[in-house]
């Protein structure tokens, strides 16, 4: 009976251990985080999203679509002052995608409801190659300029 215990024991602690490895776990892929998320506090039915996401891992990846229960979120980038919507961003291999005000960003459109200063907003960031990732971004205020990170 004692060496059912362990043997369940064993069996369980390596389950577990096996749902822990990300996408960058030594396979040399992407490993992918966030930082510095924030949403000016919206003053109509549209929004901006900033974040920055870094790959410390060998292999490049992309992000390819965004969504969220407040409303539509597509990717943007800005050339020249121009802002358009893409299919994809890049994330270099060993390196970082800034999504800052006046560069490349998370546009939020026909919102369900305008969230406010204090509040979160969770979005899901999903990716050519790693798993998807889910961020609280905190609702700053309409005027917000953070000091560091973008």
């Amino acid at each position: 009976m004692r060496r059912l215990a362990v043997a369940a024991l064993a069996a369980a602690g390596a389950l577990t251990l096996a749902g822990c490895g990300g996408s960058g776990s030594g396979d040399g892929g992407a490993d992918l985080s966030v930082r510095s998320a924030y949403m000016p506090q919206p003053v109509s039915d549209m929004a901006a999203g900033f974040l920055t996401i870094t790959n410390d891992g060998d292999t490049a990846d992309r992000l390819t679509s965004v969504t969220s229960d407040v409303g539509e979120v597509t990717v943007h980038e800005t050339v020249d002052g121009a802002m358009r919507q893409v299919e994809a961003l890049d994330i270099p291999a060993n390196g970082s995608l800034v999504l800052e005000s006046g560069g490349n960003h998370l546009m939020f459109e026909q919102l369900k409801q305008r969230p406010r200063q204090g509040q979160k907003v969770s979005v899901e960031l999903r990716f050519d190659h790693s798993d998807p990732v889910t961020v609280e971004i905190p609702v700053k205020p309409a005027t917000y300029n953070p000091k560091t990170g973008h």
